[in-house]
């Protein structure tokens, strides 16, 4: 990224934020992408009324895959995760397990059968290997989306937990399922699905676990508060960064880095109150810094789609097979996952849980991982499909979600 285009994205998260907060005081993160999508869109027009100049020639080169799977994506997850307390992790394991594994592996087979069918339909030549390829970049839900717009909304601690635990640890199967997909579409040998599941996971807890363990002796008996924040840095970017050379879930050891991080420092840390608070005010300062310039990315980049063919019905589609997929997956789970938190009925904990699945800007990264595994043709439909479902699920859904949730909520008091 450019200093120049750089400025020019910073300048979009002061004026749009400054605005939402003076104006439309819309949820922070929502507001960004959609206004960000609106000026793209009257980019767009300038420039094809001004024959010979592309002004959205730069940012459409913005590359989100390099800018969060090989930058920010190991310290936004950390900041999500340092919150979280082991003890009430340990209260949901078996609902955040089943939800992270077995709903995420449904997802991506329902969406890619689905959309297996609606190519068929609509006579696109699109095989089923690819189909379940997206299927995977689709089915995990986005951490980012749901620690930095669902926790705004009031949620019940527990079932807010769960939502956060579901997206924080589902990234790991989810990159599992499109390590062995891909591997279908390229004809290249991946190992079976538990093969890839269990080195991306177990590789990624045993690294996290043993660097974070390292780093925290230096934490513990460090005087420095600064210091204490880089020793934090370093201990996350080390995780990361190993798990990458060694095919290993890097965004899992991400978690693993922050969840013990929050555990330690709850135990053994000597730090003062004030440096505590500096330590937490950093890190949710950094997160959102970062979950600004990706939405922001996001929204200016949706024009992309905006310039295929047959946008319309390839959204239409994409989305519906999401939402059925997401349904179905969630269905099934919901019988076997154990108790469901906060005295939800199935009916209402399917519904929450639907219409708060938010995609983000981790499925927009893995989409784009996909070029020269499959055709451009494939390649575009792919992108423009998953552009049309983190719009619509962080829009739409986003916006709608605190409705829902409301309308759940006295649903409940009636039947208490």
């Amino acid at each position: 990224m450019s200093i120049y285009l750089f400025v020019a994205i910073i300048a979009f998260v002061c004026i749009l934020g400054f605005f939402n907060e003076k104006v439309t005081k819309l949820p922070y993160e929502i507001s960004l992408m959609l206004f960000s999508t609106v000026i793209g869109i009257v980019i767009l027009i300038v420039s094809a009324l001004i024959k010979g100049v592309d002004i959205l020639e730069e940012a459409q080169m913005m590359d989100i895959k390099d800018f969060l799977l090989e930058g920010v994506l190991c310290f936004m997850l950390f900041s999500g995760s340092c919150r979280m307390k082991l003890s009430d992790f340990k209260a949901q394991a078996r609902q955040i397990t089943v939800l992270a594994f077995v709903c995420t592996l449904l997802g991506s087979l329902f969406y890619g059968f689905l959309f297996y069918g609606a190519s068929l339909l609509l006579g696109a030549e699109i095989s089923l290997p690819v189909c379940l390829m997206f299927g995977s970049i689709i089915a995990p839900t986005d951490p980012i989306a749901a620690t930095g717009i669902l926790s705004k909304f009031g949620l019940p601690k527990n079932i807010s937990f769960l939502i956060e635990g579901e997206s924080l640890f589902n990234d790991g199967v989810g990159v599992a399922l499109f390590v062995c997909f891909s591997g279908m579409v390229t004809s290249s040998s991946s190992g079976s699905f538990f093969g890839v599941m269990l080195q991306e996971i177990l590789g990624a807890v045993l690294v996290g676990v043993a660097v974070t363990a390292l780093c925290f002796l230096m934490f513990r008996f460090c005087k420095s508060k600064m210091l204490r924040i880089f020793i934090s840095m370093l201990a996350v970017s080390l995780s990361y960064a190993v798990c990458e050379k060694c095919d290993f879930s890097g965004a899992i050891a991400s978690v693993i880095c922050g969840i013990m991080f929050s555990a330690l420092r709850s135990r053994y840390s000597t730090e003062e109150p004030e440096d505590a608070e500096s330590f937490d005010n950093f890190w949710e300062t950094l997160d959102s810094l970062f979950n600004s310039i990706l939405y922001v990315m996001l929204g200016l980049s949706f024009v992309r789609v905006l310039q295929m063919e047959y946008v319309i019905i390839l959204s239409l589609v994409a989305i519906t097979a999401n939402f059925i997929a997401r349904v179905s997956s969630l269905s099934i789970s919901s019988l076997i996952m154990g108790k469901i938190p906060d005295n939800y009925s199935r009916f209402n904990f399917i519904k929450l849980l639907t219409w708060g699945g938010l995609r983000g800007g981790l499925s927009v990264a893995l989409a784009m991982s996909t070029k020269g595994m499959i055709s451009d043709e494939v390649y575009y439909i792919v992108i423009g499909g998953t552009y049309a479902i983190v719009f619509f699920t962080t829009v739409v859904q986003g916006l709608t979600l605190k409705p829902v949730y409301n309308r759940i909520k006295r649903s409940m008091e009636k039947t208490a």
